[in-house]
Protein backbone atom coordinates (compact mmCIF):
# COMPACT_ATOMS: atom_id res chain seq x y z
CA UNK A 1 0.00 0.00 0.00
CA UNK A 2 1.35 3.37 -0.99
CA UNK A 3 2.18 5.57 1.99
CA UNK A 4 1.06 9.20 2.19
CA UNK A 5 0.64 11.74 4.95
CA UNK A 6 -2.97 10.81 5.74
CA UNK A 7 -2.17 7.11 6.05
CA UNK A 8 0.81 7.94 8.22
CA UNK A 9 -1.43 9.89 10.59
CA UNK A 10 -3.89 6.98 10.58
CA UNK A 11 -1.09 4.64 11.58
CA UNK A 12 0.19 7.01 14.27
CA UNK A 13 -3.28 7.30 15.80
CA UNK A 14 -3.68 3.53 15.78
CA UNK A 15 -0.27 3.13 17.40
CA UNK A 16 -1.12 5.54 20.22
CA UNK A 17 -4.57 3.98 20.65
CA UNK A 18 -3.05 0.51 20.96
CA UNK A 19 0.19 1.13 22.84
CA UNK A 20 -0.06 4.57 24.45
CA UNK A 21 1.57 7.89 23.67
CA UNK A 22 4.95 6.78 25.05
CA UNK A 23 5.21 4.26 22.23
CA UNK A 24 5.11 6.91 19.52
CA UNK A 25 8.44 7.38 17.81
CA UNK A 26 9.50 7.55 14.19
CA UNK A 27 11.11 4.13 14.59
CA UNK A 28 8.04 2.40 16.03
CA UNK A 29 5.83 4.08 13.46
CA UNK A 30 8.10 2.95 10.62
CA UNK A 31 7.87 -0.61 11.87
CA UNK A 32 4.10 -0.36 12.01
CA UNK A 33 3.80 0.76 8.38
CA UNK A 34 6.59 -1.59 7.26
CA UNK A 35 8.89 1.14 5.99
CA UNK A 36 12.37 2.40 6.69
CA UNK A 37 12.51 5.31 9.12
CA UNK A 38 14.07 7.51 6.46
CA UNK A 39 11.06 7.07 4.17
CA UNK A 40 8.75 8.66 6.74
CA UNK A 41 10.57 11.95 6.33
CA UNK A 42 9.21 12.16 2.80
CA UNK A 43 5.84 12.89 4.41
CA UNK A 44 6.53 14.61 7.75
CA UNK A 45 9.48 16.54 9.11
CA UNK A 46 9.55 14.53 12.32
CA UNK A 47 7.68 13.53 15.47
CA UNK A 48 6.70 17.12 16.32
CA UNK A 49 4.92 17.67 13.02
CA UNK A 50 3.31 14.25 13.31
CA UNK A 51 1.85 15.16 16.71
CA UNK A 52 0.41 18.37 15.29
CA UNK A 53 -1.15 16.46 12.40
CA UNK A 54 -2.75 14.13 14.92
CA UNK A 55 -3.99 17.14 16.87
CA UNK A 56 -5.51 18.58 13.69
CA UNK A 57 -7.26 15.29 12.99
CA UNK A 58 -8.91 15.34 16.41
CA UNK A 59 -9.80 19.04 16.25
CA UNK A 60 -11.53 18.46 12.91
CA UNK A 61 -14.13 16.43 14.83
CA UNK A 62 -14.80 19.16 17.40
CA UNK A 63 -17.76 21.38 16.51
CA UNK A 64 -17.49 25.09 17.31
CA UNK A 65 -20.19 26.25 14.89
CA UNK A 66 -22.60 27.23 17.67
CA UNK A 67 -20.26 29.96 18.89
CA UNK A 68 -20.80 31.88 15.66
CA UNK A 69 -24.44 32.37 16.67
CA UNK A 70 -23.77 33.73 20.15
CA UNK A 71 -24.94 37.33 20.51
CA UNK A 72 -25.89 37.81 16.87
CA UNK A 73 -29.22 38.74 15.25
CA UNK A 74 -32.50 36.86 15.69
CA UNK A 75 -30.71 33.52 15.52
CA UNK A 76 -28.63 34.24 18.59
CA UNK A 77 -28.13 31.46 21.10
CA UNK A 78 -26.83 31.81 24.68
CA UNK A 79 -23.13 31.31 25.34
CA UNK A 80 -24.10 28.51 27.73
CA UNK A 81 -25.69 26.53 24.91
CA UNK A 82 -22.66 26.99 22.68
CA UNK A 83 -20.40 25.75 25.49
CA UNK A 84 -22.58 22.65 25.89
CA UNK A 85 -22.37 21.82 22.17
CA UNK A 86 -18.62 22.35 22.18
CA UNK A 87 -18.00 20.32 25.32
CA UNK A 88 -20.01 17.32 24.14
CA UNK A 89 -18.36 17.40 20.73
CA UNK A 90 -14.94 17.72 22.38
CA UNK A 91 -15.70 14.74 24.61
CA UNK A 92 -16.71 12.52 21.69
CA UNK A 93 -13.52 13.38 19.82
CA UNK A 94 -11.17 12.57 22.71
CA UNK A 95 -13.12 9.62 24.11
CA UNK A 96 -12.31 7.92 20.81
CA UNK A 97 -8.56 8.52 21.35
CA UNK A 98 -7.98 8.91 25.11
CA UNK A 99 -4.31 7.96 24.89
CA UNK A 100 -3.73 11.19 22.96
CA UNK A 101 -4.78 13.38 25.87
CA UNK A 102 -1.48 13.36 27.75
CA UNK A 103 0.53 13.73 24.55
CA UNK A 104 -1.42 16.71 23.22
CA UNK A 105 -1.82 18.35 26.62
CA UNK A 106 1.94 18.43 27.18
CA UNK A 107 3.02 19.51 23.69
CA UNK A 108 3.15 23.12 22.50
CA UNK A 109 0.31 23.84 20.09
CA UNK A 110 1.40 24.77 16.60
CA UNK A 111 -1.54 23.49 14.58
CA UNK A 112 -3.47 26.39 13.07
CA UNK A 113 -6.82 24.62 13.15
CA UNK A 114 -6.53 24.35 16.94
CA UNK A 115 -5.98 28.08 17.18
CA UNK A 116 -8.99 28.60 14.92
CA UNK A 117 -11.08 26.51 17.30
CA UNK A 118 -9.97 28.48 20.35
CA UNK A 119 -10.48 31.76 18.49
CA UNK A 120 -14.11 30.80 17.75
CA UNK A 121 -14.72 29.84 21.38
CA UNK A 122 -13.17 33.04 22.72
CA UNK A 123 -15.07 35.24 20.25
CA UNK A 124 -18.36 33.59 21.16
CA UNK A 125 -17.79 33.95 24.89
CA UNK A 126 -16.82 37.60 24.44
CA UNK A 127 -20.02 38.31 22.50
CA UNK A 128 -21.89 36.44 25.22
CA UNK A 129 -20.76 39.03 27.74
CA UNK A 130 -17.64 37.52 29.29
CA UNK A 131 -14.84 39.99 30.12
CA UNK A 132 -11.67 39.30 28.20
CA UNK A 133 -9.74 38.85 31.44
CA UNK A 134 -11.77 35.71 32.28
CA UNK A 135 -12.52 34.11 28.93
CA UNK A 136 -9.45 31.86 28.76
CA UNK A 137 -10.11 30.64 32.32
CA UNK A 138 -13.70 29.77 31.38
CA UNK A 139 -12.55 27.89 28.32
CA UNK A 140 -9.82 26.00 30.21
CA UNK A 141 -12.19 25.07 33.03
CA UNK A 142 -14.61 23.40 30.63
CA UNK A 143 -11.76 21.85 28.66
CA UNK A 144 -10.27 20.30 31.81
CA UNK A 145 -13.65 18.78 32.70
CA UNK A 146 -13.97 17.33 29.21
CA UNK A 147 -10.51 15.75 29.17
CA UNK A 148 -10.93 14.27 32.63
CA UNK A 149 -14.30 12.87 31.62
CA UNK A 150 -12.83 11.33 28.46
CA UNK A 151 -10.43 9.34 30.65
CA UNK A 152 -13.23 8.43 33.05
CA UNK A 153 -15.35 7.06 30.20
CA UNK A 154 -12.71 4.53 29.18
CA UNK A 155 -11.88 3.50 32.75
CA UNK A 156 -12.96 -0.04 33.73
CA UNK A 157 -16.62 -0.08 34.75
CA UNK A 158 -15.74 -2.18 37.80
CA UNK A 159 -13.01 0.16 39.01
CA UNK A 160 -15.12 0.64 42.13
CA UNK A 161 -17.32 -2.44 42.39
CA UNK A 162 -19.96 -3.07 45.01
CA UNK A 163 -19.05 -6.71 45.49
CA UNK A 164 -15.38 -5.77 45.95
CA UNK A 165 -15.97 -3.10 48.58
CA UNK A 166 -15.20 -4.21 52.13
CA UNK A 167 -18.33 -4.62 54.27
CA UNK A 168 -16.95 -1.89 56.53
CA UNK A 169 -17.61 0.64 53.78
CA UNK A 170 -21.38 0.55 53.91
CA UNK A 171 -21.80 4.00 52.35
CA UNK A 172 -19.87 2.95 49.25
CA UNK A 173 -21.77 -0.33 48.94
CA UNK A 174 -25.10 1.48 49.21
CA UNK A 175 -24.14 4.14 46.64
CA UNK A 176 -23.00 1.43 44.21
CA UNK A 177 -26.38 -0.29 44.21
CA UNK A 178 -27.05 -1.63 40.66
CA UNK A 179 -30.25 0.43 40.59
CA UNK A 180 -28.10 3.56 40.30
CA UNK A 181 -25.93 2.35 37.42
CA UNK A 182 -27.34 4.84 34.91
CA UNK A 183 -27.13 7.87 37.16
CA UNK A 184 -23.63 7.04 38.37
CA UNK A 185 -22.05 6.24 34.99
CA UNK A 186 -19.14 8.21 33.56
CA UNK A 187 -21.46 9.79 31.00
CA UNK A 188 -23.91 10.84 33.71
CA UNK A 189 -21.03 12.26 35.74
CA UNK A 190 -19.89 14.28 32.72
CA UNK A 191 -23.35 15.75 32.22
CA UNK A 192 -23.77 16.53 35.93
CA UNK A 193 -20.38 18.22 36.03
CA UNK A 194 -20.96 20.17 32.83
CA UNK A 195 -24.31 21.46 34.04
CA UNK A 196 -22.83 22.40 37.41
CA UNK A 197 -19.93 24.20 35.73
CA UNK A 198 -22.15 26.18 33.41
CA UNK A 199 -24.59 27.07 36.20
CA UNK A 200 -21.71 28.28 38.34
CA UNK A 201 -20.21 30.28 35.50
CA UNK A 202 -23.57 31.89 34.78
CA UNK A 203 -23.94 32.93 38.41
CA UNK A 204 -20.47 34.45 38.41
CA UNK A 205 -21.13 36.40 35.22
CA UNK A 206 -24.47 37.65 36.56
CA UNK A 207 -22.73 38.75 39.75
CA UNK A 208 -20.55 41.05 37.68
CA UNK A 209 -17.27 39.16 37.70
CA UNK A 210 -14.44 41.23 36.23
Amino acid sequence: MRLNRERLVDAALALVDDDGSEALSMRTLAARVDRQVSSLYNHVSGRTELIELMRARIVADIDVAAFASVGTSARAIPWERALEFWARSYLRAFAAHPNLIRLLATTEIRDLSTYEMYDAVIAGLRRGGWPESRIVAVMRTVEAHVLGSALDIIAPSDLIAQDSADVRFSEIRTALDPRFVETSSATAAFELGLNALIDGLRLQLEAGIS
